[in-house]
């Protein structure tokens, strides 16, 4: 059994956006969807220079034990090329892309992602997104703060905590897995996976006769849910080629900004490379039309002088509309936590404290700050209140923090009264562990230790645009 790849590959640039900064390759061997970020054609860029990199691994495939190393040094190599693009144009600083990827060897395939690009499998009746994605809201997903369907509402679902921007080290997901004849894999960018729901992916993969008109049918859809990002889809299907009739597919595509803007990247006497150079209208390689829906009046005389005026009422709509969710977005963000309470230990360890935030951290950064240290040691609380302590107690509102606050140090003062009422077996009536602040002595003058846990850091979410806004 020899197996192969029958693929198509289409990018669309929306109902609302004039450029397109996604890029995506297809071939024999290599399957790959970049989803450029960034002003002033960052976004073009910074896509085009990740799949024009990757590309080579199609021309010169490595065997099956380099397949992951090989794709992540590309991927490295791609991350520089952005960086010594940025230190020749500064005004590209901000330029960044997602990237999945694809490569096989038989039928062994290794993945590589980072960002919100996603690849989905249908095999057989089972069908599922393939790829975790590297955003905020995921991350609230994966610890229970919200759930799947408070994703497409939530105030920061724009925050993408990964990407290949040259600024930063590499940090991609990696695997390898085995691929199995009469599989259908779909890369897209957020612009349809953001629109289309998964089930009715899931129902065109499933019902379309092949790859061509899958991809084709996905993006048809995201256009008539409004298209608003660029929309790019690669459809390919397992074969056997010693069973199936049609065979595989040969040549290889190139769409997006990857093929309109043709960086320099390749060698250019290569498959990779002559793909480059194929016509847009030839086969799979093609830009895909604009939906009927959307199509502009037929061309007049002076068309080209009223499109460009006609563009400017759209541009600046949308930036407004842009800024004026981004600008919801933190309102509301900032008032929710501004909302939150919890108790906790002290930055010190020692002490209740209450912090304003959620008790959590999302990629390392805490998203609460200490305001009061209420000096009542933990170490001087029942079993129960400290543990309660040490887990964090949640609250509604500062009048509850509050009156937690006035019940713990009630609690604390009997506890040093009456310690073997308390648990607290072996302290003298009206002993106390070392007081913060005037150095006064706890049990029998030597200052009691505090029941170890780490204090809360203050810190504040990285806000990074999400791939293609």
């Amino acid at each position: 059994m020899t197996i192969a790849l029958r693929y198509a590959a289409y990018s669309d640039v929306g109902c609302l956006r004039e450029g397109n900064e996604d890029s995506a390759y297809a071939g024999p061997y290599l399957l790959a969807v970049a989803d450029g970020m960034g002003g002033h054609a960052g976004g073009e860029i910074a896509s085009a220079i990740a799949i024009s990199t990757l590309m080579t691994l199609d021309e010169d495939v490595p065997t099956t034990e380099a397949m992951v190393g090989s794709l992540q040094q590309a991927v490295e190599h791609a991350n520089n090329l952005l960086a010594q693009r940025v230190k020749e144009e500064p005004r590209l600083e901000n330029m960044g892309t997602t990237l999945t990827a694809m490569l096989w060897s038989g039928a062994r395939v290794a993945m590589i992602h980072v960002g919100d690009s996603r690849a989905y499998l249908l095999r057989g009746d089972e069908f599922g997104q393939i790829t975790h994605d590297h955003t905020l809201v995921q991350t609230l997903v994966d610890e229970g703060k919200i759930t799947e369907e408070e994703v497409a509402t939530h105030p920061q679902r724009s925050l993408l905590l990964r990407a290949l921007d040259g600024r930063s080290q590499v940090d991609p997901d990696i695997s390898i897995s085995e691929a199995r004849v009469g599989d259908r894999y779909l890369l897209c960018s957020d612009g349809l996976s953001g629109v289309v729901s998964p089930e009715t992916i899931r129902e065109t993969l499933a019902t379309e006769r092949n790859p061509d008109a899958a991809a084709r049918r996905l993006i048809d859809l995201a256009n008539r849910g409004g298209g608003p990002d660029n929309i790019t889809a690669v459809v390919a299907d397992v074969i056997d080629t010693a069973t199936d009739p049609g065979g595989p597919t040969q040549e290889p595509a190139v769409v997006g900004a990857a093929d309109q803007r043709r960086e320099p990247v390749m060698t250019p006497d290569t498959p990779a490379g002559r793909a480059q150079g194929l016509n847009r209208g030839a086969g799979d390689t093609a830009e895909m039309a604009r939906v009927p829906a959307f199509e502009p009046p037929p061309e007049e005389p002076d068309e080209p002088e009223r499109r460009t005026r006609s563009w400017w009422p759209m541009i600046i709509a949308f930036v407004v509309l842009v800024a004026i969710i981004a600008g919801a977005g933190y309102y509301f963000g900032t008032r929710y936590l501004s909302s939150q309470y919890f108790l906790g230990p002290s930055e010190n360890g020692d002490t209740v404290a209450l912090y304003q935030g959620l008790s959590t951290d999302v990629a390392g950064y805490d998203l609460a700050e200490q305001i009061e240290d209420t000096q009542i040691p933990i170490d001087g609380l029942p079993e129960t209140e400290r543990n309660a302590v040490n887990s964090t107690i949640p609250l509604d509102s500062r009048d509850e923090a509050d009156g937690r606050i006035a019940e713990l140090r009630e609690t604390a003062d009997s506890c040093s009264a009456d310690p073997d009422s308390c648990g607290l077996e072996g302290r003298p009536a009206g002993g106390r562990q070392q007081d913060q602040g005037n150095g006064q002595d706890g049990p029998g003058g030597q200052g009691g230790e505090a029941t170890p846990s780490p204090g809360a850091a203050v810190g504040h979410a990285v806000q990074i645009p999400l791939g293609g806004d």
